[in-house]
């Protein structure tokens, strides 16, 4: 399977070469900080299926924590993705950057105990108060 994605300027491109995994959407303060948003959707991958076709220049990264380094397009500021640093060979993809249907869904809400007072999750997929990702 492969898919495309890349930044809202168009600057930072890439491929997605196999499915993606562990569909999660993420609630946390930094999620939604850094997306603007309610929560952040990622999937997780191999490091080495996340092809950079163009803008390596401008694609910049930020430690916001320990536990992770997130990917972002310096002209326009889409964050592209983030790895944990204690699982370096993956890579959590937004997939708010996707172009193409991923062909899976979410599976759960993380996070859920420091989400948004004034957003309602109104699906059924499991909660988390926490970090905890199925798979």
């Amino acid at each position: 399977m492969m898919f495309r994605g890349g930044c809202l300027c168009g600057s930072v491109r890439y491929e997605v070469r196999a499915s993606l995994s562990q569909l999660t959407h993420c609630h946390c303060s930094m999620c939604r900080k850094a997306h603007g948003a309610a929560f952040a959707t990622f999937g997780r991958l191999e490091r080495g299926e996340f092809v950079l076709i163009s803008g390596a220049d401008d694609l910049a990264s930020y430690q916001s924590s320990e536990q992770a380094t997130r990917a972002f397009c310096r002209r326009c500021g889409s964050m592209v993705h983030f790895i944990y640093t204690d699982r370096p060979a993956s890579l959590w993809l937004v997939l708010g950057t996707l172009d193409d249907d991923p062909g899976v869904q979410p599976a759960e809400h993380i996070f859920v105990g420091s989400k948004a007072p004034w957003f309602e999750i109104t699906d059924d997929l499991p909660r988390h108060v926490g970090f905890l990702v199925s798979g």
